[in-house]
């Protein structure tokens, strides 16, 4: 028995011949137009990779029953894989497909069908409560029902890309852990039910229309990276500063005239981007733990002091603000090796 075929980036234009008896097939990123009906029959494979290709349509791929994961992202598909009833992992992102069926593999545990110009997803989605993973980002999806909140063991969710103008507040019932993507859609507000996600560790909301987040945001106790970039926010809550594990925030191309005291409290925090926004001033203290600060393109005019005490800061970056004379802060901060740019 030979277990894989292996031969992924290889120039190949034409599917190649394989054993009966094999269980992994990986023919990504070569050029093959087509998938012989053959490959339908070889009821011993677990995976088959096949994106990457130049493939508009597959065979029925149905009686595959021992196929668990299946991988076809950067084809030209435009209708849905006939698919094996225990299929666990599904890869379809970048390709033609307009519409996913009713009925899916009930036993899907990560589901990719972003990019595919989707306008609706079928109700039975919400039903596969075995998902872990959920990827319908790049489509031009309008809503998402609250239905999603069923989803009790997704751990990964990207929405980002769409046009959505609501977030359901059953996002809150999610068990996210590594990451919420819901960047680059028409939402002008969060729903409180987000800082039931304790457990999340990536949070991007970028590029929408946001005002203001809710106070709830600060119970959101596992989270290391918060990106905020290119909304309308004017203030954040002083319940940031409850962010204990934060080691990122950005916050570039907003329209924020002051940051909360509590920030000071973000002991974990590195990376502070603060670019292209309206602040007059900064906190007399700000995270200890500071590398990077970014305030380039606000309307300062003088710094605290404070600054010269962050121990860690390796770069600070002042430009194109409109500094009073020569603060002395610059001078200690640049003598012990800090980059300061202005």
């Amino acid at each position: 028995m030979i277990g894989a075929m292996r031969a992924p980036d290889a120039g190949l234009s034409v599917f190649p011949a394989v054993p009966d008896d094999v269980r992994v097939v990986d023919l990504a990123w070569n050029e093959i137009g087509e998938v012989p009906g053959w490959v339908g029959g070889l009821t011993s494979l677990e995976e088959l990779r096949l994106d990457g290709n130049g493939l508009r349509a597959l065979p029925d791929l149905s009686g595959l029953t021992a196929l668990r994961v299946l991988h076809l992202d950067g084809n030209r598909l435009t209708d849905f894989p006939e698919c094996p009833p225990h299929l666990e992992t599904l890869f379809l992102y970048g390709n033609r497909i307009p519409a996913l069926p009713d009925r899916l593999p009930a036993t899907l545990r990560h589901l990719a069908v972003g990019g595919n110009g989707l306008t609706e997803v079928p109700g039975s989605l919400w039903k596969l409560t075995g998902l872990e993973s959920l990827n319908l980002a790049e489509n031009t999806l309008t809503e998402i029902p609250a239905a999603v909140g069923g989803l009790t063991r997704l751990r990964m969710l990207d929405l980002g890309h769409n046009r959505l103008t609501e977030i359901p507040p059953e996002i809150g019932d999610l068990r996210l852990t590594d990451y919420l993507y819901l960047s680059d859609n028409l939402f002008t507000e969060v729903p409180e039910a987000i800082g039931r996600l304790d457990r999340l560790a990536y949070l991007n909301l970028t590029d929408n229309r946001l005002t203001r987040l809710p106070d709830t945001i600060g119970a959101m106790a596992a989270l290391v990276e918060l990106r905020l970039y290119n909304n309308r926010l004017e203030s954040l809550p002083e319940s940031v500063g409850g962010l204990a594990r934060l080691r990122e925030l950005h916050l570039q191309g907003n329209r924020l005239t002051r940051l909360p005291a509590s920030i000071a409290g973000l002991g974990e925090l590195r990376v502070l981007d603060l670019r292209n926004n309206h602040l007059r001033a900064l906190p007399d203290a700000m995270p200890p733990g500071l590398t990077h600060l970014d305030l380039r393109n606000n309307r300062l005019r003088e710094l605290p002091e404070s600054l010269a005490e962050l121990p860690a800061l390796d770069k600070l970056d002042l430009r194109w603000n409109k500094l009073d004379g020569d603060p002395g802060v610059l001078g200690r901060l640049a003598a012990r090796g800090c980059v300061v740019l202005r």
